[in-house]
């Protein structure tokens, strides 16, 4: 069904869906992962929701086994419905799991460049890496106007899933932690900026619907670019197997390094409808 940092395999005669994560280092979070949708969705939150077996490992790559869901392409979930859901979410009760504080959210990066050198090329390496220390000290003096709590981790448009009785779902949740609640927040503005994904009414639906707006932070910029790093470690991973990876991270590290606000980036090709 999809391949990027995740693979995603349907197995509609079982009713489930196998996600596979290349990383086997994503064991643990996967894990936490799992253990917080079971609880959201226990909640009665509007969450994926996984199968009774838990996460495992198979020749290096972590296998995790959801409940699979009757989606619909259409209408794709808006900017309503995200701020929605992420209301919902962070006022919810700190979960029965221990979540991993979001201190540092450069470590998915910083570790693909370091595993894989070859993934970058030598001169954006040297600049990326300076880049990351430079945005390390801005995370770290991130003024927040909310109270951190549980977050989504990667609260976008793209992990929103409509099921047929018309309900909408927030899906891909291997990035649950503790963190600033702004760093859910800010990926609308994010998809829109890279992405041409929102448009300003949906921008502002998104902002009603939750209840405030991000882009009041003080630092909103700063979260803008975070966003953006940390949003290169699948394709860094993947650039040497990969050649649309190796061009799209090669295209993005170009356009931060000479601050080009307003090129657009693309996101994964999706497989061939069967």
């Amino acid at each position: 069904m999809h391949q990027h940092s995740n693979s995603a395999v349907a197995l509609p005669s079982s009713g489930l869906l196998v996600r596979i994560a290349s990383a086997p280092d994503a064991l643990e979070q996967i894990k936490v992962s799992v253990a917080v949708t079971r609880w959201l969705v226990g909640c009665g939150y509007p969450a994926v929701e996984p199968a009774t077996v838990e996460p495992f490992l198979v020749t290096g790559r972590v296998v995790s086994v959801w409940k699979l869901l009757d989606v619909v392409d259409r209408p794709r979930g808006t900017g309503a419905d995200l701020g929605r859901l992420l209301r919902i979410l962070h006022k919810e009760p700190p979960p029965p799991v221990a979540l991993r504080p979001l201190s540092d959210p450069f470590e998915g990066v910083s570790r693909a460049v370091a595993n894989h050198p070859d993934g970058v090329q030598p001169q954006d390496r040297a600049w990326l890496l300076t880049k990351i220390d430079e945005l390390r000290s801005g995370w770290a003096a991130l003024r927040e106007q909310l109270r951190p709590g549980l977050v989504h981790g990667d609260a976008h448009s793209n992990n929103l899933l409509r099921v047929r009785d018309g309900g909408v779902l927030l899906g891909d949740w291997d990035h649950v932690a503790v963190g600033p609640r702004e760093w859910d927040l800010v990926q609308p503005y994010y998809m829109q900026r890279r992405f041409g994904r929102h448009t300003e009414e949906e921008l502002q639906d998104f902002a009603v619907a939750y209840g405030w707006d991000v882009r009041e932070c003080a630092d909103f910029e700063t979260l803008i670019q975070v966003r953006e790093v940390f949003g290169l470690s699948p394709y860094v991973r993947r650039a040497l197997v990969n050649e649309w990876a190796r061009d799209e991270v090669e295209h993005r590290l170009r356009t931060l390094r000479t601050g080009n606000t307003t090129a657009r980036w693309s996101s994964p090709p999706r497989p061939p409808s069967p």
